[in-house]
């Protein structure tokens, strides 16, 4: 039997009289991404560390940009974006790795036979998101494995995978604890390249990020609520299905699903994303950031605040900070 250790995780509560009110903007509509925070949340954690929380609902501006403008303290941040909000600038700060390691991958239909290699996607239609990322991971991808890195592109946002299940393109991305694992509870086949097996650096996909001069103005809240937040998720990782059941049931009917949120808490744990062994959940690797951003910074997808690239590559050690979780 496992069991939770509250000793582990002595939250940096804040005197009753000083309660602090925060607020954490999301990335996405509500998944099992964001399940340590709304576990945090149901089971009354952040009220006992003294703060009174806001988890807001996902709106068209990013999270980065919400936060670094100081209208939420915190936000769920993609390692890529906000690398490049941090590069031009932004008042950002990672304190915790929600993802351990990569979960994307380059995926398309499976029964086709006439792709086996990223070099067999030259020539073909890609569905993306709009990032400007998406075309160095795609085109390293293919001339990694021998092709020309030349193929047709279509901007089709959260579409894409519909139209890559009716063949109206030939690949996209995807996120493999969601989508991957939807498309596998659908009974849709899909082939899939792994973006470290051709030239991608190994990423922590997904973390939370503060507000730098806020969490320089206020370090003892900063902890309360960080150590909550990995509370939650060393919570989820020891106890999925509970989980799953607390973020749906918080989520007030976003998640219809049942069976997929519970089938990518699974994956979530069993795949080891949320927490690497010998390691404290949630701690943020400081040199896979500075793999990212050099690759980042090769491809031409850095810019400062002028909007010029960077000339050169930038030095990550002040864009994060592990000081605030638990040991």
């Amino acid at each position: 039997m496992r069991h939770f250790l509250p000793a582990a995780f002595i939250l940096a509560a804040l005197p009753a009289a000083a309660a602090e009110k925060l607020s954490v903007a999301l990335d996405w509509t509500p998944n099992t991404n964001h399940v340590g925070l709304y576990v945090a949340e149901a089971k009354g954690w952040f009220d006992q560390a003294g703060l009174d929380v806001d988890i807001l609902p996902y709106a068209d501006t990013s999270a980065g940009t919400l936060v670094a403008a100081g209208v939420a303290q915190f936000g769920i941040v993609g390692t890529v974006s906000f690398s490049q909000q941090r590069a031009a600038g932004a008042d950002l700060q990672l304190v915790y790795a929600v993802v351990q390691k990569e979960t994307g991958w380059l995926v398309f239909d499976g029964r086709r036979d006439d792709i086996v290699s990223p070099a067999d996607l030259d020539g073909k239609i890609y569905a993306g998101f709009g990032g400007a990322w998406e075309g160095a991971l795609v085109g390293t991808m293919i001339r990694n494995a021998g092709g020309k890195g030349e193929y047709d592109s279509v901007t089709l946002g959260t579409s894409a995978y519909e139209a890559l299940a009716n063949g109206q393109v030939d690949f996209t991305l995807e996120i493999y604890p969601w989508e991957g694992v939807q498309a596998e509870l659908e009974g849709r086949p899909q082939g899939a390249f792994a973006y470290a097996d051709y030239g991608i650096p190994d990423q922590q996909t997904t973390l939370l990020a503060g507000n730098e001069s806020w969490l320089a103005a206020h370090p003892e809240a900063a902890a309360a609520f960080v150590q909550a937040v990995q509370r939650g998720y060393a919570f989820a990782n020891e106890n999925p299905a509970e989980a799953a059941d607390l973020l749906i049931a918080a989520t007030g009917g976003m998640l219809s699903n049942a069976e997929l949120v519970h089938a990518s808490m699974e994956v979530l744990v069993e795949g080891e994303y949320l927490h690497q062994p010998g390691e404290p959940i949630g701690l943020v690797d400081g040199a896979l950031l500075a793999e990212l951003a050099a690759f980042l910074f090769d491809a031409g997808a850095l810019r400062d605040a002028s909007g010029a690239a960077l000339t050169e590559a930038p030095d990550v050690s002040g864009w994060f900070s592990n000081e605030y979780l638990a040991r």
